[in-house]
Parts: C-alpha cells; structure tokens; sequence
C-alpha cells in the first residue's frame, strides 16, 4: 500500500493516540506526532497549542527527506533516527516502516537515553498498528467495501477544475 493509500479506521486511530500519550508520558516529553512521509500531520498529543503543528509535520518530512539524500550519497538506504538538541528542547524523529514518522519534542526534564528507550518500544507497538490498518485495508478493498465511497467518483480532474 502506498502511503497515500493510508486508511485510518477509528479503532486503529484509538490504539495509534493511546500509544502516543503513553509514549509521551513515559518518555516525559512535551509533544508527541505522527507525520506521513508526504508531510500529513496523522496524529499528535502534549502541549501543542503554541505550536504550529502543520508546519512542523512538514518540515519533519522535509527533514527526512533530506537527510535520505545524505544517508544515499554515504551509501546508506536511510538513516532511521535523527536527533536535533536545541537550547532548550530537542526533537527526536524515527522512521517507523518506510512511510511513518514519529517526532517527539523533549527539554532538559527528559534525557536523549530515555527518549530513544521509550520511542524503540513505542515504534514496535505503532509499527503493529499500522500493519493492522494496511490489513484491514486490504481486506476491505478486496471485499468492495471501499468501493460504495463517494470520494470514488471524484476525479484528479474534479479537483483541478474546483481549485482554478
């Protein structure tokens, strides 16, 4: 499934936002998201009232995108993990799959030890999450449930014709 083919069913977006508050409670951070490689914000939990979080999705997949060029030019498929300290918070960003990622935003109350600790166990149990997803996708549209959509007769064409 290609990661614009990511349907997010309610059940599996329950289990992805208790993880996420765990996850940031455990590693006591300050915020905590979900960012398609397309730069999509999936979900995020903590103190993001003063954060603008869609451009930090963004940016986030930009940040992976870049240093994926880096990590091809060293002769690496990617680098999974990214670690950026600030002068008072610092954001460490994790591939989960190929098409997932998880940033978790921490200051001087949390160490980069056990951010990395928490966020391993976290990425095994999200990584599960979305398999579960893309199976349930797969079943679905195997059975024509997705079919019955009405977003199924809107056209590239519709949508450019709605937005000249």
């Amino acid at each position: 499934m290609s990661s614009s083919d990511l349907i997010m069913y309610e059940e599996e977006f329950q289990r992805i936002d208790e993880e996420l508050v765990s996850l940031k409670n455990s590693a006591n951070a300050s915020v905590v998201f979900l960012v398609d490689k397309n730069g999509q914000l999936i979900a995020s939990v903590g103190d993001t009232q003063d954060v603008d979080t869609t451009s930090l999705a963004s940016l986030t997949a930009g940040n992976i995108a870049a240093t994926g060029g880096i990590a091809k030019l060293l002769g690496e498929e990617e680098f999974t993990i990214l670690f950026h300290e600030g002068a008072k918070d610092n954001i460490n960003i994790s591939l989960i799959g190929s098409r997932i990622i998880l940033a978790v935003v921490f200051d001087s109350r949390s160490s980069i030890g056990l951010v990395r600790l928490r966020v391993k166990k976290s990425t095994e149990k999200l990584a599960q999450i979305f398999d579960d997803i893309s199976d349930k996708s797969d079943k679905d549209k195997a059975e024509g449930k997705l079919d019955d959509s009405p977003f199924n007769e809107i056209s590239d064409d519709d949508i450019d014709s709605l937005f000249r």
